[in-house]
């Protein structure tokens, strides 16, 4: 998975409103070279999305904003490949290990990152990564934390993306420039596909 992610640089973090748009927005994507989505469940319809899009081979499917085991085991059973939290819930990394599901929980502190390494976690997301600091933090958490790698989310857009990609210690970034709320409820989805693939052109 952390393969995948890293080859792709950029994951689009989605909030989907209407699960009959899944699909024309995953064709978006994919039509950009971008083949993945993070729905994150801050709607009622993110689990039904997801389901919706489980059964395409051509869709790199995640759940975000996860609070919680039983949320991540809903996620899961709906068709998620991943796991993405907001923050560092023990109980829910424990479970997603326990059941070989790849998860990246939030991290923003030394605290946060202690956790990580303590459960053994290779890549956690960086969270809110503008609002804590950005590329000047990840640099300073790359000494005591070399062995840790990151995705930053939280601000990410075209102006700061290379300024992240560029860092070694970053997989890819999470962002939702490409899937806002205006863009899939405008049924622009052509500008999704722009977008996107302008989005690849700089993860290059």
């Amino acid at each position: 998975m952390i393969d995948s992610l890293e080859k792709l640089r950029v994951i689009p973090v989605v909030a989907l409103e209407d699960a009959d748009k899944a699909e024309p927005l995953a064709d978006a994507l994919c039509a950009g070279g971008l083949p993945c989505a993070e729905i994150t469940l801050r709607t009622e319809t993110a689990l039904k999305s997801i389901r919706a899009l489980s059964g395409r081979a051509d869709l790199l499917l995640g759940a975000g904003t996860v609070h919680g085991s039983e949320q991540a085991r809903a996620a899961v059973d709906a068709g998620a490949r991943f796991i993405v939290t907001p923050g560092f819930n023990p109980k829910t990394v424990a479970w997603c290990l326990d059941n070989e599901v790849p998860v990246f929980p939030g991290t923003s502190s030394p605290t946060d990152l202690e956790m990580a390494l303590d459960f053994g976690l290779k890549v956690v997301k960086f969270f809110p990564a503008e609002a804590i600091g950005g590329v000047k933090t990840l640099k300073a958490f790359a000494g005591p934390y070399g062995a840790l790698r990151f995705i930053p989310t939280g601000g990410i857009s075209p102006r700061n993306l290379p300024d992240y990609l560029v860092l070694p210690q970053v997989v890819a970034c999470g962002g939702s420039w490409m899937v806002t709320q205006d863009l899939i409820n405008g049924y622009l989805f052509a500008e999704v596909t722009r977008l996107a693939s302008e989005a690849v052109s700089f993860a290059k």
